[in-house]
């Protein structure tokens, strides 16, 4: 039984780990670095991932530099990150660095992002009840296998709710941070 509590318990782990990791690729309308997560770059005749090949730093609220570690790169970065229409911006480089500016979002734009935000808080929360689903349903099959009682099964039953409390009251903390920082002007 310690075994199922336990790989549900790693499983609602990595659940959150995963919405909080794609949470940081959500744009703000402020800088930062993670935005540049999934931009690949054409170099060496094979496609890396953009922090493989250069340093970015977070210059203000409004701006990135991209120091690449091969000055040869300057134009297939700016090329890259110009071609993901995803994330909509125009990087300038003066022959040393990449700057990118990031424009300021529209109210209409902050709205569709925490759209987005729930949506993928919302898949969460199914991953989380799927988990809830599995062990209930082993807990089930242990009592009737006659490997633990009635008192057992409800008393797991009854921590596993706790533990599951916990896991949603975290991943509404989540949102509710998230949006509000999407939301501020």
């Amino acid at each position: 039984m310690a075994t199922s509590i336990n790989e549900a318990n790693k499983q609602l782990d990595a659940a959150l780990d995963h919405f909080t990791s794609q949470v940081k690729k959500l744009r703000t309308g402020r800088a930062s670095a993670a935005m540049l997560d999934n931009v690949n770059v054409e170099v060496y005749g094979q496609s890396m991932a953009l922090s493989h090949i250069a340093t970015i730093t977070v210059l203000d609220a409004q701006m990135l530099q991209i120091s690449p570690f091969d000055p040869n790169n300057l134009d297939t970065i700016s090329l890259a990150i110009r071609n993901d229409e995803a994330l909509g911006l125009n990087p300038a480089d003066d022959g040393r660095v990449v700057r990118v500016p990031i424009p300021a979002m529209t109210t209409e734009r902050r709205q569709e992002v925490v759209k987005t935000l729930s949506d993928m808080a919302e898949d969460t929360r199914i991953s989380f009840r799927n988990i809830r689903h599995d062990v209930l349903k082993t807990l089930k099959q242990q009592v009737n296998d006659k490997e633990m009682s009635e008192d057992e099964e409800k008393r797991n039953e009854d921590r596993f709710g706790e533990t599951m409390d916990d896991y949603n009251s975290k991943l509404e903390a989540l949102v509710k941070e998230k949006e509000q920082e999407i939301m501020t002007v």
